[in-house]
């Protein structure tokens, strides 16, 4: 079994000293949903919410949350974030349901990686949407949440899902 490194010699939490990793490209890309019924689907598609746009809103959101990681995930390091894109796509949910599938994309140059500025984007994402929406209705659920891809670094492999 592999040491895990956010544990010191005396089994205390610890931030992983990264300072003697060469800087490369770093990249990760994650994915949430929200499942919202029909009344929440047709509201967001016409953009008819009256908090706003929530697709817009939760990107921002999403774009937000990634470059404060390092804030809220307590060993996470504060990374200069290169580049954010999303994606939202629609699809069929059980009866009566939509899926709102949430993407991220995250980019840094550095030593260190950026799975979890991907995975925190996706989930603030989806959760701006459940904020935006829950006058309508609050049975929205909310995941999975996933890495879907990470490449760069020298210590640890790419990782494809």
């Amino acid at each position: 079994m592999e040491k895990l490194t956010h544990f010191n010699e005396e089994g205390r939490a610890q931030m992983v000293d990264v300072s003697g990793k060469p800087e490369t490209v770093r990249t990760a890309i994650a994915q949430s949903s929200i499942e919202v019924n029909n009344t929440i689907y047709e509201h967001i598609s016409q953009n008819k919410v009256k908090k706003g746009d929530v697709l817009a809103v939760a990107q921002v959101a999403g774009i937000m949350a990634a470059k404060k990681t390092w804030d809220i995930i307590p060993m996470c390091h504060p990374i200069p974030l290169k580049g954010i894109n999303f994606s939202f796509e629609w699809q069929d949910g059980k009866a009566d349901h939509k899926q709102l599938i949430i993407s991220a994309s995250v980019k840094t140059v550095g030593n260190t990686g950026v799975e979890m500025e991907a995975l925190t984007a996706v989930s603030a994402a989806a959760l701006t949407v459940y904020d935006m929406c829950k006058a309508i209705d609050k049975g929205m659920v909310i995941g999975p949440t996933f890495l879907i891809e990470k490449t760069g670094g020298v210590s640890s492999k790419d990782y494809r899902r």
